[in-house]
């Protein structure tokens, strides 16, 4: 079995633990209806939030992201967040909710940002877009390993090397770093994790 986890990926390979999300992209927010997702069967309720870099009209994204946040905290499953330009109106909505977990796939943001979701208790995946950002590099070394999980998202790179850029900016071993991602997926998906 793979000590690999991916926590967000678009190309699942079947090699490692690939979560099982399901819910509707803030870019298809005015395209797809709540009834033909089935939320029920998957891990967690994602990718779904809020961007304001996109065309889509933000409160019906709100709407939206609302709407599969209460499914989230009615089914009790983790929500798997897309953020972009929104993460003042999402830390906010979010916290109306009580969710079992929250993780902002791809986080791009400043340590201060990444600091006051963790005060939260949430959770910050980081992936290639990660290594093109200073302020999110800076973000990773200040964040907490049981607060961490990596992801490959549409990238073409592969998980195996995205943990090692966690290894070399954390400056952890690679085992360790795969127990702790382990231990934090095992938590979070697995009954008495």
């Amino acid at each position: 079995m793979s000590l690999y986890v991916d926590i967000h990926t678009h190309h699942p390979t079947g090699l490692h633990t690939e979560l099982q999300a399901v819910g509707i992209h803030p870019w298809d927010a005015d395209k797809r209806s709540l009834k033909e997702v089935d939320f029920a069967h998957a891990q967690a309720i994602g990718e779904i939030g809020l961007d304001y870099a996109c065309d889509v009209d933000v409160e019906l994204q709100k709407d939206i992201f609302r709407k599969q946040l209460e499914i989230a905290q009615e089914l009790q499953k983790p929500v798997v967040l897309h953020c972009v330009r929104a993460f003042e109106d999402a830390i906010r909505i979010i916290g109306h909710y009580t969710l079992p977990a929250v993780i902002f796939h791809g986080f791009i943001g400043s340590k201060e940002q990444a600091q006051r979701a963790i005060d939260k208790g949430y959770y910050l995946s980081f992936g290639d877009r990660t290594w093109r950002s200073p302020k999110t590099i800076e973000a990773l070394r200040n964040t907490p390993l049981e607060r961490i999980f990596i992801e490959t998202d549409d990238a073409a790179t592969t998980i195996d090397k995205q943990y090692l850029e966690v290894t070399r900016i954390k400056q952890v071993s690679l085992k360790y770093l795969q127990m702790q991602i382990l231990n934090n997926y095992n938590k979070l998906f697995l009954p008495n994790g």
